[in-house]
């Protein structure tokens, strides 16, 4: 009776894991910088185009407060959760909620963009990054 629970086997999986981790972890680099490359050029389409740019404002996740940030830049959707500073830095505009904030304002951390935001959420609703920016900027023309 030959089973699959030797030595071999389980050397053999293990490189299987770590390759299957290996190239996902190279997709989402890739990823990454497709992403970045996507908001460098919006800001520099922004800028060539004179879009005004806003004081961003981050609300709590709940929605219920509203606080200010030093970053200015662009909203890129809707809602006005996510943003592009003048940086070129993509920011998610929803934070806890606190006290602090309510009197010192909110300090939001960039985060590498989504090339498709929204994927995996709840709703439904994904839309890719390039669609969002090219709204952003056809909003003003």
């Amino acid at each position: 009776m030959v089973t699959d629970d030797g030595p071999d086997w389980r050397e053999t999986r293990r490189h299987a894991v770590l390759a299957h981790a290996a190239a996902q972890e190279r997709r989402r680099h890739a990823e990454q910088a497709e992403a970045a490359r996507l908001v460098s050029a919006f800001v520099a389409e922004a800028r060539r185009r004179g879009l005004p740019t806003t004081r961003l404002v981050a609300r709590s996740h709940d929605g219920r407060a509203r606080y200010r940030t030093r970053l200015h830049g662009w909203y890129i959707d809707r809602a006005r959760t996510r943003a592009v500073d003048v940086d070129g830095r993509f920011h998610l505009l929803t934070v806890p909620r606190a006290l602090r904030a309510r009197f010192l304002g909110a300090d939001p951390q960039p985060g590498p963009a989504p090339l498709v935001v929204g994927e995996g959420g709840r709703d439904g609703e994904s839309v890719p990054l390039r669609v969002l920016l090219q709204r952003r900027l056809d909003a003003d023309s």
